[in-house]
């Protein structure tokens, strides 16, 4: 910085004048130096170490009837304008649930269904059953967006849908032909491995929406022995509905091989938020048939895509050069599974950040798809966290 000092002829004045410029300019210094201080200490919340504290479970009855709905298949969870929403897995009567959720600092003290909102198409009419299969939602200004993974098998197509708050269709996101049903060979999404996690941007311009599974010429599905298993999470503009990029993240291993004569096991990718510019909390669900403890092994990674290749041209991902995200382990439930209802780590598929806690510190809640305990007894399991580091909104 270059100062220039206009002063009097006379000695005497130049004198006073230079000692009180001289004092103004140390204390400029002072102040500057205070205020490097405050930027240097101050750290962005990505830098910033993060850790959870999980704080207390609530399951809400399996037998918990709402409008004439049995409650369950809970599969994704939001927390947007002072209320919850949970989306139903119900592929009979696709359908949203408006909630309270009360909480602090020490745990659960209610959870309440307020309202119960029926998916429409853009004419009003509730969508027929078996169309589709609902998997995760997010809300967006009076709007919601929801995935569907579709039925692969059938035929019927995933989509990615936005709504508004009766729940009529508002848009429909046109996808690329890779994430829709393929006769072709080694091509195509796998059957239930389609768009199982939907995030809002932070700057709220767009959608980031995950695969479960690597598309069929990416990758394999995994196993307890392999994970060659790259799935795409793509980013969506908002006004434009175009899919404008996709990056690619590494699925664990199956974690642990399924027992007593099943052999029924995966694992994928179940939901993200991003919590600062491409910075998400990635939901990783593992399971395996035969386990008295319900057979699921759920993480909690931090995840930054900063340097992460934009692989939308990228036809298959076998061979080819990208760079990935990188993923940090930040939970594993498995450290609290003696805490929970029947020592059960149940199909953990739903996460949202939720309001602060009076420290400052943010909430996270995660939610369990029950599977309507089509398999045998299974939980409407909702488990509170505190962030200890709090991240951005």
């Amino acid at each position: 910085m270059k100062i220039k000092f206009a002063l009097r002829d006379s000695s005497f004045f130049k004198d006073i004048r230079m000692i009180q410029l001289v004092k103004t300019f140390f204390v400029f210094l002072i102040l500057m130096m205070v205020v490097s201080c405050g930027n240097t200490t101050k750290l962005k919340p990505a830098d910033t170490p993060i850790s959870l504290r999980f704080t207390d479970e609530y399951v809400l009855p399996d037998t918990t009837i709402f409008e004439n709905t049995r409650v369950g298949g809970l599969s994704g969870i939001d927390y947007g304008n002072g209320a919850w929403y949970a989306i139903s897995d119900d592929a009979d009567l696709p359908r949203f649930y408006k909630m309270d959720i009360s909480y602090n600092h020490q745990g659960f003290n209610s959870i309440a269904l307020n309202e119960l909102i029926k998916f429409k198409d853009s004419h009003g009419i509730v969508i027929p059953n078996g169309t589709v299969d609902p998997e995760s939602i997010r809300y967006d200004n009076g709007n919601f967006v929801w995935t569907s993974e579709g039925n692969i098998k059938k035929g019927v197509k995933p989509f990615v849908h936005m709504v508004n708050s009766s729940g009529k269709l508002v848009k429909e996101i046109p996808l690329a032909s890779r994430f829709l049903p393929s006769n072709q060979a080694g091509y195509g999404p796998h059957h239930n491995g389609v768009f199982e996690g939907v995030s809002l941007s932070l700057d709220r311009k767009g959608y980031w929406v995950a695969m479960e599974l690597p598309l069929k010429e990416d990758g394999t599905e995994p196993t307890v022995e392999e994970n060659n298993s790259p799935v795409r999470i793509a980013y969506i503009n908002k006004e434009t509905g175009r899919f404008e990029k996709e990056i690619v993240y590494a699925l664990d291993k199956v974690e642990r091989p399924a027992i007593n004569g099943n052999t029924f096991e995966l694992n994928g990718l179940v939901e993200l938020v991003e919590y600062e510019q491409n910075k998400f909390l990635v939901l990783e669900r593992s399971y395996s048939m035969g386990y008295k403890d319900g057979g699921n092994t759920v993480k909690i990674y931090l995840v930054d895509a900063t340097n992460a290749t934009d692989v939308r041209d990228i036809k298959s991902l076998k061979g080819s050069n990208y760079t990935g995200v990188t993923k940090k382990l930040l939970f594993n439930f498995e450290t609290i599974r003696a805490q929970l209802t029947n020592a059960v780590v149940d199909n953990i598929e739903g996460i949202t950040l939720g309001p602060d806690f009076k420290n400052g510190n943010r909430s996270l809640v995660v939610v369990a798809d029950n599977n309507f305990s089509l398999y045998g007894p299974q939980l409407n399991q909702f488990i509170l966290f505190e962030i200890e580091q709090s991240i951005a909104n």
